[in-house]
């Protein structure tokens, strides 16, 4: 069987998030004696020569890959070129499928940065068996949802299994800072998500199970605790709201849990909020924050309120914040943990850039070359073999080490 010739393609490197990983990947390279054959991929040739020339004398010797997301035949030629393809072509339930059938049938590692879990059940259900024949190894939500959620609570577990010896049977996470813009392709898949749901009650039953990515038979019981509204979290002295993002973390955490032999306890209870301040001031932006995301899913819901909202007041496909804003971004995430005999355990996780965006980008570059050099399939200590695997169960501690190191996070007792 011939070698591929990359370790790794970025596909949708034309899209606004795509740029941003080419370039974090370009910069990153220039600094770094790790050798890895890429390319980038996508379905125009003239704007991925765009790209390239966009990234001055460093692209210019960097391969292109025509393939649309559409073409079967073209993502199976790409795929058979390379050992790890990374995604970055949203909202992949209307655009994402064709390439996870295709590493999954050729045993292609593939991430990508999706928080649409209707569509990684589906793609769970359609394709796990296929993934685990061929060794194919498909990790999903490598960005901000949910790498900093899945990996802090692995994190917290980490350390609390060494102080306590037990594992913190009940874990909450609370933003406590979040500055950041959203781009057009985040917008269309929230969109596309709640069009969904406001037609199938079906997915509108699974969007409510905390355990909805898990694998059947998980036997998971635990009442979860869900931040509807605004409420006073006494473990963080703080009032909370809901977190537009923790609908996905949870159920990524909670799979992590089941995927690891219920490593954090069958009894493991996690969920996810807000924090607004204390006092009267904290609690009316609570309400305030409850409110505004109520008013944003009514107006999604009703079709003439969304075409005005697409036409005027959202970012459309392809655009996001600018790079001031995305320097100018960052974000703080409080996590607690108590095990079952009561001892509890403080961390946190901190980015310094805009999360969705610059801050997913490094994520997300760590994740594909995670998966190229720390796990390579001929490795000595691969261990993992084929099927749809949570960042923190595909990755380990060094996964942590090069977020630290090259993607801008810290993780830390408080």
């Amino acid at each position: 069987m011939t070698a591929p010739s990359y370790d790794l393609v970025v596909f949708g490197a034309t899209s606004f998030v795509g740029q941003i990983l080419t370039k974090y990947l370009v910069d990153y390279f220039s600094g770094q004696t790790e050798t890895v054959r890429w390319a980038i991929a996508g379905r125009s040739e003239s704007k991925l020569n765009e790209v390239k020339r966009s990234l001055g004398a460093a692209g210019q010797s960097l391969p292109i890959i025509v393939a649309d997301a559409a073409n079967e035949t073209q993502l199976r030629a790409m795929c058979a070129q390379t050992r790890v393809v990374v995604s970055t072509v949203g909202p992949y339930a209307l655009y994402g499928e064709p390439l996870v059938k295709v590493c999954a049938e050729l045993g292609t590692d593939y991430c990508d940065l999706t928080g649409e879990t209707q569509w990684i059940k589906k793609m769970i259900d359609r394709y796990e068996a296929t993934a685990k024949q061929s060794g194919a190894r498909i990790v999903h939500c490598c960005g901000f949802d949910s790498v900093p959620s899945d990996m802090g609570v692995y994190f917290l577990q980490q350390q609390t299994m060494k102080q306590f010896g037990a594992p913190a049977t009940h874990v909450k996470m609370r933003v406590k800072t979040l500055k950041g813009g959203a781009s057009g392709g985040t917008v269309a898949s929230m969109i596309n998500i709640v069009r969904e749901a406001a037609a199938d009650p079906a997915l509108r039953k699974e969007l409510r199970n905390p355990y909805s990515l898990c694998p059947s038979g998980h036997g998971f019981t635990a009442r979860q605790h869900y931040v509807g509204g605004a409420e006073f979290d006494a473990d963080f002295e703080a009032w909370a709201a809901p977190f537009v993002m923790a609908a996905v973390n949870e159920r990524v955490v909670h799979r992590s849990n089941a995927l690891t032999g219920k490593a954090y306890g069958s009894n493991f209870t996690y969920d996810e909020g807000m924090l607004t301040g204390a006092g009267i001031k904290g609690r009316m932006a609570a309400l305030t924050m409850v409110a505004g995301l109520a008013g944003f899913m009514v107006g999604v819901v009703i079709k003439p309120t969304r075409s005005l909202m697409e036409s005027f007041l959202l970012p459309k496909p392809g655009e996001g914040p600018s790079p001031e804003a995305q320097l100018a971004g960052r974000y703080d995430l409080r996590f607690f943990g108590q095990t079952d005999q009561s001892q509890t355990l403080r961390a946190r996780v901190t980015g310094d850039r805009d999360p969705g965006y610059g801050s997913t980008g490094k994520m997300l570059g760590q994740a594909a070359l995670s998966l190229a050099l720390d796990h390579a399939k001929d490795g000595a200590k691969a261990g993992k073999g084929g099927g749809f695997w949570t960042p923190a169960t595909m990755f380990d501690d060094r996964f942590i080490d090069r977020l630290v190191r090259h993607a801008g996070l810290r993780f830390e007792l408080v």
